[in-house]
């Protein structure tokens, strides 16, 4: 069989194939309140009814002012709970494993809220001089991703993934070039990581499901933190308890200098550097489109999932084209067969 369409653990979690939906924001909210709806349970059920192993929810704030806009989901508190456990029921019975990614914009929130961050620098001419955040403001961020995580275990979710990408909260604090604390929060590599790692330690005390972190592995900035540094940080983030690394890049900064080219499979060399340290499963992500991109990625051992985002939101039915693409007809959905 080929390797994306056989099985692999995240902790005690048991995915039946390795294509993955990466969390992307839909910006569909309504009323201001954070609440999963109708489209978000047909928009992730039609993905696991078309033969995604793993979906992961988009970033879900943890508090209001931690969203990028107002029409992102939250899970701040227990009526939004009970609306994300509708929409994990809606998608379990058609096979995928759920998963939520929990999130906190920091300075890149677009709220009306004045944002918080580690230091007092804007992201762009676009955004809010965010506030500089005590150590009272930081043990309260704690404190909402640990109570969300509890919440997310208990609409059914099986696995959390912690987001320190793309320039968010968390992101913030591990760049050195974002965050220009004097605390214990800033300045050495231990300090810039302390944040993220305190979420971790805290979160796996208080859930039993797996819990992952998604990474930006290169800030694509000169004078900031690198693959070498994110290398370092997956090795002790494994250490530490994470089930998984979920290996993206950027978003730390408006402005860059060392970006990469954006083509097919242009993050894979993030992801194999840290599939290199650690034994957990490591999930790429990265403008991957093809049933073969993907079981190249695996059988070079660059990657235990593959994150097909694009593809996903254009073909719903990615996996069962992936499935007669790579010869495993028989693995589609009786009803379905006759379209291959």
């Amino acid at each position: 069989m080929s390797k994306l369409f056989t099985p692999f653990k995240i902790g005690n979690s048991v995915i039946k194939n390795r294509i993955v939906m990466p969390p992307m924001c839909m910006y569909k909210v309504k009323d201001d309140n954070g609440f999963p709806r109708c489209f978000h349970r047909l928009h992730y059920a039609a993905r696991s009814l078309g033969g995604a192993g793993l979906i992961i929810v988009e970033a879900t704030a943890i508090e209001p002012r931690g969203r990028i806009t107002h029409n992102d989901l939250g899970i701040w508190n227990d009526e939004q709970k009970e609306a994300h456990a509708r929409l994990v029921k809606e998608c379990v019975k058609y096979g995928a494993k759920m998963a939520i990614q929990l999130a906190h914009a920091g300075r890149k929130s677009e709220c009306d809220d004045t944002p918080l961050a580690p230091s007092a620098l804007k992201f762009s001419d676009e955004y809010q001089i965010p506030k500089v955040m005590s150590l009272d403001d930081i043990a309260q961020v704690k404190s909402n991703f640990i109570n969300a995580a509890i919440r997310a275990q208990s609409a059914g979710y099986e696995i959390i993934e912690i987001h320190a990408a793309h320039g968010y909260l968390i992101n913030q604090f591990l760049s050195k070039s974002v965050n220009k604390r004097e605390d214990n929060y800033g300045g050495s590599f231990e300090n810039r990581t302390r944040l993220l790692k305190e979420i971790l330690t805290e979160m796996k005390a208080a859930v039993s499901i797996p819990i992952g972190v998604r990474l930006s592995a290169d800030s694509w900035k000169s004078d900031d933190y690198d693959i070498d540094e994110s290398v370092r940080l997956a090795k002790e983030l494994e250490n530490l308890g994470a089930a998984f690394i979920h290996v993206s890049s950027g978003g730390v900064h408006s402005n860059v200098d060392r970006a990469p080219k954006f083509v097919p499979l242009y993050q894979a060399g993030y992801a194999k550097a840290i599939k290199e340290v650690v034994k957990i499963p490591v999930i790429v992500v990265g403008l991957i489109t093809t049933a073969s991109e993907g079981e190249a990625l695996l059988l070079g051992d660059v990657c235990d999932g593959v994150a097909y985002g694009r593809e996903l939101l254009r073909n719903p039915n990615f996996a069962q084209t992936a499935m007669r693409d790579l010869g495993e007809k028989e693995l589609i959905e009786k009803p379905y067969r006759r379209a291959f």
